[in-house]
């Protein structure tokens, strides 16, 4: 028989249904989970070792819980798969305003209901998904919200004293009960409803305008938080803090592997671009790059945190210029360029908060740096670092032939909309560029390999480089710099 037919208390005690707690059901749960070698918290990568344990570990020891970290760290995501260790319904009694258990009524009215009607009290069952219960935490949250309050029109429609808890109307924590209940951003709580909240923790009673209300709860608390040593709206009170079992350290994704994972994961990329552009993995962990170069950078303040939004959001930025440069040349495929990173500075900007060295760079220029950094990290891990050609000396430099074309006065410029067969010819219009790529034997399409060495030796300073909003200049370094030259002084005499 299918439990959830049951629809009486009667049905359900003759069935041998036993009711656990929340934690005790988590804590089952899990403990099955891991003895079958069941996956949990899927979609979470780089917290093998670290995060997933500890939260085990804390669901184990039937413990509240406390997520600390930056922004873009998971913490609702996790707080959101705790989902997965309840059970998949769970009986409750019908008809009262409460998802109480059957054999464990804790209001007034379902004792009441209870002893009118005995073993033929109706019942309902509870999906695990109406088990989870969130709520973003902002300074104009109040105990009414929270815990209750005091229902006047109830009062005078029972003819009953305000000290009855049968005039309460329920908050969302009450109505999460035999659930889990999860505040995101506590510290944003104001200090007053957080000391309601450890009362209600542990000594599970609440007062509701002078009231004294005893609520025996069963209710499993997640909270989530950003490090208080930095936040400017508020702290976690101590009291709390110290009523929490156990607080769990977030962090980024370690690993450039980790970061692809999840944006490949994340990012909103629409079959139709997945089929007409040819992304290389070189390109994708360029895009990965900036992420964890921002998150280093003496210009950014990194204690405010790098969310992976940033990557992601890069991601479908570049991606979405390859593709509307794809259909204004009327083209059915494209290959994704390095260039094409640049139409990431807007997923940057928004992302990202400066220190004072930032703010006298300006956004744009640390965002374009950021770019800039991204791709000389690639071309150094894959083509030799010519810095250390220069001072060996012991064998021919592969670069010298396309240093010494623009030394001759050669420029290249390739605009960032030109198409594919355009893009190849310019390339192939520098010597040697394409033989050093193919003897290094590079994976896929040549191409935007030729153009990242242009890239790396423009930042390694052998050849220069102009980046304007149509194109992308190559040329020897020495022009550069009398071109930079002339258009200072244009701008002065205008």
């Amino acid at each position: 028989m299918d439990i959830t037919q049951i629809r009486t208390l009667g049905e359900l005690r003759r069935h041998g249904y036993r009711s656990r707690s929340i934690k005790e059901e988590m804590r089952g749960n899990l403990i099955q989970a891991l003895r079958s070698g069941k996956k949990l918290f899927q979609g979470i990568y780089d917290y093998d070792d670290t995060v997933i344990p500890q939260l085990q570990t804390a669901i184990l020891a039937r413990h509240n819980i406390l997520f600390l970290g930056l922004r873009g760290q998971a913490k609702t995501r996790l707080a959101r798969q705790l989902v997965e260790l309840l059970d998949p319904y769970i009986p409750a009694i019908e008809g009262v305003e409460l998802p109480e258990d059957p054999f464990n009524p804790i209001t007034p009215e379902a004792k009441q209901l209870i002893e009118e009607q005995g073993e033929a009290t109706p019942i309902r069952w509870i999906s695990r998904e109406e088990r989870y219960t969130e709520k973003l935490a902002t300074p104009d949250v109040s105990i009414a919200d929270l815990i209750g309050d005091i229902d006047p029109i109830k009062a005078a429609t029972l003819r009953l004293p305000y000290a009855d808890s049968r005039v309460i109307h329920y908050g969302l924590i009450p109505r999460a009960h035999r659930g889990i209940f999860v505040i995101n951003e506590l510290p944003d709580l104001q200090p007053r409803i957080q000391v309601a909240l450890f009362n209600l923790l542990q000594e599970r009673d609440v007062q509701i305008r002078g009231y004294k209300l005893r609520l025996p709860l069963d209710i499993h608390f997640v909270f989530t938080a950003n490090p208080e040593d930095y936040t400017q709206r508020g702290t976690i009170v101590t009291p709390l803090k110290d009523r929490i079992g156990s607080q769990i350290l977030t962090h980024y994704p370690r690993t450039l592997e980790a970061s692809i994972r999840i944006t490949a994961q994340e990012a909103a990329i629409d079959p139709t671009q997945k089929e007409s552009i040819e992304v290389s993995r070189m390109m994708t962990q360029a895009i990965e790059r900036i992420g964890f170069l921002a998150r280093q950078s003496e210009h950014i303040d990194t204690k405010s945190g790098i969310s992976v939004r940033l990557s992601i959001s890069a991601y479908e930025c570049v991606i979405a210029w390859a593709e509307q440069r794809m259909l204004i040349n009327r083209e059915t495929r494209t290959v994704l360029r390095p260039m094409d990173i640049y139409a990431a500075i807007p997923a940057i900007t928004g992302k990202v908060e400066l220190v004072y060295e930032g703010e006298k760079e300006g956004i744009q220029n640390v965002a374009l740096y950021l770019c800039h950094r991204a791709l000389k990290e690639e071309f150094i891990a894959h083509f030799p670092a010519p810095d250390k050609l220069k001072r060996g000396g012991h064998q021919p430099n592969p670069y010298q032939p396309i240093i010494d074309w623009f030394a001759s006065g050669n420029e290249l410029k390739l605009s960032r909309t030109i198409p594919d067969s355009e893009y190849q010819r310019e390339l192939s219009r520098v010597p040697q560029l394409a033989r050093l790529v193919e003897n290094l034997g590079l994976p896929g399409n040549p191409y935007p390999w030729m153009e990242l060495v242009l890239h790396g030796l423009a930042d390694m300073s052998l050849i220069g480089r102009t980046l304007s909003d149509r194109e992308v200049s190559f040329r020897d370094l020495l022009g550069e710099l009398l071109n930079q030259r002339k258009e200072e002084d244009d701008e002065e005499e205008d």
